[in-house]
């Protein structure tokens, strides 16, 4: 089935292949658990740090609606109303609940979600019947030894599962996941995470299979060192220059991506209204988050 992706490149600014469409976006920090344990990942509340995996706080389903009335009253030009975080959308509820009630009241807004993909094959018709347009989906690697390099484990059926086991699922889930998604007309984004010393030289078999599996468009994100990984090298522009030219043989690559809070609003790059909208709270710490 053929997605949705070339009005998305209009209208979504993590869409727009090449260049900037300047177009906005409000992320609606609903979801605050994860169900992974990825190294690089630590999840933060705070009012400083421009990552993913951070936001000032969680908010309800029914606050995530006025906040998006507030966001498209101060900002007209955001299409998008988004889930990325803090935690997995998919661990728990508050975020399918909250496009149902978006898609009641702001019908023409594009619903944007973004998951770590464990649950995807659990909730693909969720994802469908609640109107989300877009999906991204993070995927380091689709061979069982890398990715267990990367992720410690996870929550999977009510229990933790760790290793190569736990890899195996995740991989198997993220990429049926995936194709059902797409063989819906949902367009598909894939994130990767550029790790040099783990899969760099993955990154092209990741492209390849996750194209093969429906996906519309991929995303390179470069490694912060910290946490599990902070003994590996940020890669530099030389590294992530290539990887997204052979990426490029299989899918198109996004390439002007903001590395977005949990909670930001605006234009990227451009226009930031999130302090607008949202109460500032607690204490800073560094942190990053692909979950």
């Amino acid at each position: 089935m053929k997605t949705n992706f070339e009005y998305l490149m209009k209208l979504h600014p993590c869409f727009a292949a090449g260049a900037k469409n300047y177009k906005g976006r409000v992320h609606l920090p609903v979801s605050p658990g994860c169900n992974i344990f990825c190294k690089f990942c630590k999840r933060s509340f705070n009012d400083t740090v421009n990552r993913p995996g951070v936001a000032r706080g969680i908010i309800s389903p029914s606050e995530a609606v006025e906040t998006v009335r507030k966001a498209v009253a101060l900002c007209p030009d955001i299409t998008v109303a988004g889930v990325a975080g803090p935690g997995e959308p998919l661990a728990t509820p508050y975020a399918l609940e909250t496009f149902r009630l978006i898609k009641k009241e702001f019908p023409d807004i594009i619903k944007c979600m973004s998951t770590n993909g464990l649950l995807l094959p659990d909730y693909a018709e969720d994802i469908i019947e609640a109107g989300i347009d877009s999906l991204t989906v993070t995927v380091n690697a689709i061979n069982p030894d890398i990715q267990a390099r990367i992720c410690e484990g996870i929550v999977y059926g009510g229990k933790f599962v760790a290793g190569r086991e736990a890899a195996e699922i995740l991989i198997a889930n993220q990429l049926s996941g995936i194709k059902k998604i797409s063989g819906a007309g949902i367009t598909v984004k894939v994130n990767t995470v550029l790790i040099p010393e783990i899969n760099a030289g993955h990154v092209t078999d990741v492209s390849k299979t996750v194209a093969e599996h429906g996906a519309s468009i991929f995303n390179i994100i470069p490694l912060i060192p910290q946490h599990g990984l902070s003994w590996c090298s940020a890669p530099d522009c030389g590294l992530i220059s290539k990887a997204r030219t052979e990426a490029e043989k299989y899918i198109k690559v996004f390439r002007h991506c903001q590395r977005c809070r949990a909670d930001a609003a605006g234009i990227p790059g451009s226009r930031d209204i999130s302090r607008m909208i949202y109460i500032t709270p607690v204490i800073p710490e560094n942190t990053f988050s692909h979950g």
